[in-house]
Order: structure tokens, then C-alpha cells, then sequence
């Protein structure tokens, strides 16, 4: 099926490789919560008027009053359309999702969670995790400039809401998003990644109260950006994180977007956080982006998700990332893009099967794959009512649950 397709690298990622051999992950270093800065008494630049507006144009949620410039007839043929569309995908996945999850997750979880290849998937981040209030989601996509929609004229418009209702349908259809989608996100007049954010608030009765950019500093902390940034980097475009993928069209100032929000009509104190992180995870780029690895650590225990991520923790090439989620993991859920038994098992984890898993979906390690498939035929079978990720190579749903050993385990 089309709509399969790798969301986080490109075909040339895909050629089967043997199996890593296992490393033993780093325990949690004893790292304090990055701080959250700005540099010296410059405030940052808030852009909560533009996510407003954005999230009454591509989500059609919200009160914001829409500018003049913008055709609202337009805005109000596509809500028709997004709206029936969003209001299924709550109703046949989140509806049963959501609470099957919910069973299979022990009380007392870390509300804090990381979601490596996560593209622009805040939608199944709050379905798998509605208590986090801290997520941080991480991809080679950019989050996108949100300042366009200040001054999108009515052709650019049209054409922008499109390329929204199509690449949005990757998620709201098939719950997952084609390679080729996450990229077209990067241009246009529409920040694609951070009106994806958007319509999973909507989805989820959340509304937006603040939208800041910043950059990940070497020492873990978080510098946001500023007027006088915002001008120095205007000419200097996003950067190419991957050789295959496509250009971004907008300045690197909007790669990592902080966008914090409530529920809808609930108490305005209670805000959660989501942020979007571009980074290549691979242990050329990650494992070498001190920075980034300090904020994550400083993010303490967490819990984390992956799905659809083409395999990459399967691979030795992204053992750095794979090392730093069992080091600092207290469960994670995922489709059988997880992490393999024999890293899982030597860390200290258990992995518990739901559905029915054959063989990968794409070409992936055959070690691994056998291992995969000796986990599920040595666990009851676990009904699976709804597609978590990939299917398998036989189009079988699977989900997988990593959580750690109890104390007295073996």
C-alpha cells in the first residue's frame, strides 16, 4: 500500500544489515534539568497570535478572528473536509486506541516523554501517552515559519491548504505518514510539521497558549530565539539533515518549535509542552550533538513511543540513540520498529506482544527478525483492535510493550 511508506529515512537507509551486537547502554548520568534560557535580557520572540491563527485555518479549531486578507469562504470549504476527516480519526482510532492503551500501562508512569523518529506525529504521542505533559518529539523535519500566515494571499492559500489536507491524511487515515508527505511539509506557505502539532490539539480538545523557537545550546539548556536572531539568521536556510530529503524553504531560526497548550474550556493552569527537535539521529549526528544528548538526559526517567521509523533501532548505526532509551526509559511502546529483544533483554527489559508479527514490513536485519518472531509465537496471543505503525510483511497489526523487569524478575 502507498501509504506505507518510510516516514524517517529514504530507501538508501533500507538494505538489510546484520545484527548489531549489543552494547550495554550508559546508566543515567547524573545530569541537572537543563535551564531554560534566553540570552541576556532579551526576550524571546512568541509567536502565540500566529499559532492561533493557524490553528483556526489548518485545524479549524479555536476563536481566533481571521485577518482580511484571508479568503474565509476558502478556510471554510477545507474546515468541511478537515473537520469530517478529524472527527473520524477520533472516533475508529484515537476512540479505541486510546483506551486499549490504557490497560496495558502500569499506574505511576513518568509523564515525561521521548519520541525519536517522530516526524510531525503529536497525534499518536497524546493517544499512546494523554498524561504526559512533557513530550519531546525528534525527526529529520523541520517544525516550519508560522509568520507566512500573516500575509498568505488567497492563491498561495489554496494551494497550501491542499498540501495540508493531503499530507495530513498520512496520519488521519493511515496513521502513519508517507516519506514524501514530511517533506512537502518543508515548503509552502503553511509550516507543514507545526500545522500537523495543531490539528493533533484540535483531535485531542487542546488549544494552543504559546509558540517559541529555540536552539539546543552545547550544555543541554535551551536559548531562544530572539528579534535580534531572528534577523541575523532570516537569509540562512533550514539545514538539509538528510542528502535524499528535500530543502527547506524557510530560515534554520524555525527548526525546533516549543509549542505549549490546556485543554480546551479546563483550568489555563494546567499547560503541557511539546517540543519538536530537527535532528538526524544517526550515531554520526546525534552521537555526536552533545547538546542534544544533555537535554534529553537532563529530562531524567521518561517514556517513550516509536513507530513506523523504518527500523533504525534495529541498526548499528543508531546505537546511540537506542543506548540513551534504555538507559533512561521506564517503558515504551511500539510497533516492531522497537528496540529487538537482545538489546532490550540485556538492559533489564521485558517486551510483552499484542497482534501478530511475521516478518518486518521492510527489509530489516534477518537475526533480528527472527528474534522478533520467536518473541511473538512464545507469548499467548494478544488481540490487537486497531493498526499501531506498520503492519507486518503479512499486513498483520502488532504492537510491542518494553518496560522494565520487576526487581525479582529471572
Amino acid at each position: 500500500m502507498s501509504h506505507l511508506l518510510l516516514p524517517y529515512a529514504l530507501c538508501s537507509l533500507l538494505a538489510a544489515e546484520p545484527a548489531a551486537t549489543p552494547t550495554t547502554p550508559t546508566p543515567p548520568a547524573a545530569t541537572a534539568k537543563p535551564t531554560e534560557t534566553a540570552p541576556g535580557s532579551v526576550e524571546p520572540l512568541d509567536f502565540t497570535a500566529q499559532a492561533k491563527l493557524l490553528y483556526r485555518v489548518v485545524a479549524c479549531a479555536g476563536d481566533a478572528a481571521l485577518p482580511a486578507h484571508t479568503d474565509a469562504k476558502m478556510v471554510a470549504v477545507y474546515c468541511k473536509g478537515q473537520t469530517r476527516q478529524m472527527g473520524k480519526y477520533k472516533k475508529t482510532w484515537v476512540g479505541v486506541a486510546e483506551p486499549f492503551i490504557g490497560t496495558v500501562k502500569p499506574p505511576g508512569l513518568p509523564t515525561t516523554l521521548v519520541y525519536p523518529f517522530g516526524g510531525g506525529d503529536l497525534l499518536s504521542a497524546l493517544t499512546t501517552y494523554p498524561d504526559a505533559k512533557d513530550i519531546t518529539t525528534m525527526s529529520l523535519e523541520h517544525a516550519g515559519d508560522p509568520r507566512r500566515i500573516d500575509k498568505v494571499g488567497s492563491a498561495e492559500l489554496s494551494t497550501s491548504l491542499e498540501l495540508i489536507r493531503k499530507t495530513a491524511n498520512g496520519l488521519l487515515v493511515a496513521n502513519d505518514s508517507k516519506t514524501e508527505n514530511l517533506m512537502k511539509g518543508q515548503r509552502g506557505e503553511l509550516p507543514g510539521q507545526l500545522s500537523f502539532f495543531l490539528i493533533a490539539l484540535a483531535v485531542h480538545g487542546y488549544e494552543p497558549v504559546s509558540l517559541r523557537y529555540f536552539k539546543v545550546e552545547p550544555d543541554g539548556s535551551l536559548r531562544y530565539l530572539t528579534e535580534k536572531d531572528e534577523a541575523l539568521l532570516e537569509s540562512q536556510r533550514a539545514e538539509l539533515l538528510h542528502a535524499g530529503w528535500t530543502s527547506p524553504d524557510f530560515s534554520v531560526a524555525f527548526s525546533n518549535s516549543e509549542l505549549k497548550f490546556v485543554k480546551t474550556g479546563g483550568d489555563p493552569k494546567d499547560v503541557k509542552v511539546h517540543r519538536h527537535i530537527a535532528a538526524n539521529l544517526d550515531d554520526d549526528h546525534f552521537g555526536k550533538d552533545a547538546g542534544l544528548k544533555k537535554y534529553l538526559e537532563g529530562k531524567g526517567r521518561v517514556c517513550a513511543m516509536t513507530k513506523a521509523a523504518s527500523y533504525l533501532l534495529w541498526r548499528d548505526s543508531f546505537s546511540t540513540i537506542r543506548d540513551y532509551l534504555l538507559g533512561h526509559m521506564e517503558f515504551m511502546i511500539s510497533d516492531s520498529t522497537g528496540i529487538p529483544p537482545k538489546f532490550a533483554t540485556q538492559a533489564g527489559f521485558v517486551q510483552e506482544t499484542y497482534g501478530k508479527f511475521e516478518v518486518s514490513f521492510l527489509g530489516a536485519s534477518k537475526d533480528h527478525n527472527k528474534d522478533f518472531k520467536k518473541l511473538w509465537s512464545s507469548q499467548p496471543y494478544r488481540t490487537l483492535p486497531f493498526r499501531y505503525g506498520y503492519i507486518d510483511g503479512k499486513r498483520n497489526f502488532h504492537m510491542l510493550v518494553t518496560k522494565r523487569a520487576p526487581p525479582n524478575a529471572g
